[in-house]
């Protein structure tokens, strides 16, 4: 049972090290919980700046929904970085839901996104928890600058481009892998979802900042057509994204390719572990510490309606630190007060994108955002 009102569930991971962080600098207790106790607790000495001074304990916790429910009794909210969410994500969610615990993670599997909202957004909003799943540098961000763009009534298409510098951790890698092998990708047009083309490769896209074309992919569809479908303002989203470095770009396509090639036939289990030993032949180590000179991010909407224009571009460093960040305020505001939305909800949509946006700005992790606005 948890003594601590904030659980950090997958604590010894890249980004679940950058949650305790930031919880460390908000001044709030946590547990740093996970399968590896000896783990958690190397990871939190070594990886942790400030640990000394941070008010924590760890858990070690099996991976079913009683164990889960029995840890999270006494807290009041989880942060989840354990991914695939759609294969480990349903024991933490039912568990959060059977504690009466707010539920926040880092997900960007699109499949996982609408699962939490069909399945498990109503029974959350009964309860008065949020379900906030994907709050993260890759999707809020880029939902921050669509936020700013849509301050302009009569806009109701967003076209997205999500872009940063660095490498994928070890858990996003297979979490690419699995996602890309099981579900579709999905826009939204005209309030529904519209699968893109698996067989479509790169896109190359106009980046705001630099003058050769980027590369991209739509990424598994992302969070924002999910955040959107229910919106009254907005009718079309469409959400490409990628990393600067084009030689890494080029070769995720082929990698994914080959990968579900080669895992079509599996039974389900075979196929995972299959995904499992690719995955950790193209990333098995942790990435070191984030660089803001290197570790940069753009986040770039435009969007329309039948007679306006708006842009929006936010530029940041450390997207794995801005994830952090922003995990650790969402539970350091939900211990203070309610959220603006219960159930399923983006972090816009239970924060506000310019409180969250404010936040960014004043750990120093994006700079203003640049709005242009045709009227």
């Amino acid at each position: 049972m948890a003594t601590k009102p904030v659980v950090v569930y997958g604590a010894s991971g890249y980004t679940g090290r950058l949650i305790c962080e930031y919880l460390r600098e908000y001044n709030v207790p946590f547990v740093a919980a996970g399968r590896d106790a000896a783990k958690l607790k190397q990871s939190m000495q070594e990886n942790v700046a400030g640990i000394e001074t941070a008010d924590y304990e760890i858990a070690e916790v099996g991976h079913d929904v009683k164990a889960l429910t029995e840890l999270f009794a006494d807290a009041e909210v989880v942060c989840n970085t354990v991914g695939p969410f759609s294969v480990y994500g349903p024991e933490v969610v039912e568990a959060c839901l059977a504690a009466g615990t707010h539920y926040l993670d880092t997900t960007g599997e699109q499949d996982w996104m609408i699962t939490c909202d069909e399945k498990y957004g109503s029974d959350f909003a009964a309860a008065g928890l949020l379900l906030a799943p994907g709050i993260a540098q890759m999707y809020t961000t880029g939902e921050i600058a669509a936020e700013l763009c849509l301050e302009k009534p009569g806009l109701d298409t967003l076209d997205i481009a999500v872009f940063w510098g660095g490498s994928p951790t070890i858990a996003s890698t297979l979490t690419i892998l699995v996602n890309a092998a099981t579900s579709g990708a999905y826009r939204l047009e005209q309030n529904r979802y519209e699968a893109w083309d698996p067989e479509a490769g790169l896109y190359q896209l106009v980046l705001p900042g630099q003058h050769e074309l980027a590369l991209a992919l739509p990424w598994g569809g992302t969070s924002h057509p999910v955040w959107y479908r229910r919106d009254p303002r907005v009718a079309n989203v469409k959400v490409l994204g990628g990393v600067f470095n084009r030689a890494l770009m080029n070769g995720v396509p082929q990698i994914v390719a080959n990968a579900v090639e080669a895992t079509k036939d599996m039974a389900p289990d075979d196929r995972y572990a299959a995904l499992t030993a690719t995955a950790a032949q193209v990333m098995n180590q942790m990435p070191p510490r984030e660089n803001p000179r290197l570790n940069k991010s753009v986040d770039s909407v435009h969007a329309s309606g039948p007679l306006g224009r708006a842009h929006c571009v936010i530029y940041g460093n450390s997207n794995y630190k801005q994830t952090g960040l922003m995990q650790a305020y969402a539970a350091y505001h939900l211990l203070q007060q309610p959220p603006r939305r219960v159930g399923f909800a983006s972090g816009c949509q239970a924060f506000g994108h310019r409180e969250l946006l404010g936040v960014l700005e004043s750990f120093g992790l994006v700079r203003e955002p640049t709005v242009t606005v045709e009227r």
